[in-house]
């Protein structure tokens, strides 16, 4: 696709986002990329790691990184020193920013306190911990690997060894009520993290809760009661409800993936991995080959890149929107343009019509969905597909 306009004027900011697909056991809900290890292949995987960065530094020459994510599967089972290494060769590999945030998702079944000393000496500066629940019955029925003893040990150790951290929440689990869902809220608020993250417990098809036994969950409107409340009890404890399920202190919003929802670049390395990159006259979108064997013997080969397409003129309204609409404040208007390199006008009748149903804040200069258009913010998105 040739831009309209002459292209992109100046590249978004660049985020590097690398993914280590192993778990100690796969969660019964859980549908992203990531496989229960029988062993850890530590050394061989982040040799495939870095040839990838290495394969991939021309399609980001000369630009700064200015984040650093590590997702899984569960990042904190790669030890201390092999975190390391693979900081050291982005360091040494690219240019990432003074003071870049860099992140390392964290299961508590698999935490201890010198590995955080370690994650922290080796650079990371924020782990996200996937808690889910402090309580014991829900714990188990979501088939985490810790129990409620260790999600409040490791919520503890995350606020000693990091100035900002996250805790991982989900509410409308099976059998939950309203008051155990704040209980988990009131329990995750004693430990005062600076960034909370409460999410909808969905059942995605492909996996057992969504396939072969699906567990009963509280209904739509218990499930809606349960998302008010928890908007109101973080509200009374200061914290800002800034996207869709994410909640921070002033100054503590996660700035990886803030970079995502203002339609920034990332480069995804690692099994299944994502990219989504802006070049003078495309955007272009990759996938890592996905089973972590594969990937590995394809880096080896120059065959990882599984899938590439330059998002058309038709794709971007909706995939900026997908991701712009999501931030409870919006974006200003001129982001669309800046990031897409199309004119906002190719939205006017999707904009116009989002407005009139009150999806949408009236106001040329911001894009900012409505508290409505926050609660149906799938019945706004649709308003962009082409």
């Amino acid at each position: 696709m040739r831009f309209a306009g002459g292209g992109l004027t100046a590249s978004p900011p660049l985020s590097l986002y690398i993914h280590l697909p192993w778990c100690v056991k796969k969660c019964p809900y859980c549908d992203f990329n990531s496989h229960a290890a029988q062993r850890l292949p530590e050394a061989a995987y982040i040799d495939a790691l870095l040839a990838d960065l290495e394969r991939a530094l021309p399609d980001i020459w000369g630009r700064r990184i200015h984040t650093v994510f590590f997702g899984g599967g569960t990042p904190s089972l790669f030890s201390a020193e092999g975190i390391d290494r693979i900081l050291t060769s982005v360091r040494t590999l690219t240019q990432p920013m003074p003071g870049a945030e860099i992140t390392l998702e964290a299961n508590p079944g698999t935490v201890e306190a010198a590995k955080f000393a370690g994650f922290r000496a080796a650079g990371v500066t924020r782990v996200s911990l996937g808690i889910q629940s402090f309580n014991p019955r829900h714990l188990k029925v979501l088939g985490r690997i810790h129990d409620d003893s260790e999600a409040r040990r490791a919520a503890e150790l995350a606020a000693t060894h990091f100035d900002t951290f996250n805790l991982d929440l989900m509410y409308a689990l099976p059998g939950q009520t309203l008051a155990e869902a704040l209980a988990d809220i009131d329990t995750a608020l004693s430990f005062q993290p600076p960034h909370l993250s409460a999410y909808h417990l969905t059942l995605e098809p492909n996996t057992p809760f969504g396939h072969t036994a699906p567990p009963n969950l509280p209904d739509d409107d218990l499930a809606a009661d349960m998302q008010l409340a928890i908007e109101a009890r973080l509200g009374e404890a200061g914290m800002q409800h800034y996207e869709t399920s994410a909640y921070a202190r002033p100054h503590h919003a996660s700035r990886h993936n803030l970079n995502y929802w203002q339609f920034g670049d990332y480069l995804g390395i690692g099994a299944g991995a994502h990219s989504k990159l802006s070049f003078h006259d495309r955007i272009v979108r990759q996938m890592r080959t996905k089973h972590p064997q594969q990937y590995m013997d394809a880096v080896a080969q120059g065959t990882h890149i599984a899938d590439a397409r330059t998002l058309t003129r038709t794709d971007l309204p909706f995939e900026f929107m997908m991701n712009a609409l999501r931030l409870n404040e919006g974006v200003p208007a001129a982001l669309f343009e800046e990031r897409t390199g199309l004119p906002l006008i190719v939205c006017t009748g999707a904009l116009e019509k989002a407005r009139a149903l009150g999806l949408l804040l009236p106001g040329a200069t911001r894009l900012q969905p409505s508290v409505q258009g926050q609660h149906f913010l799938n019945d706004l998105l649709g308003l962009f597909l082409a």
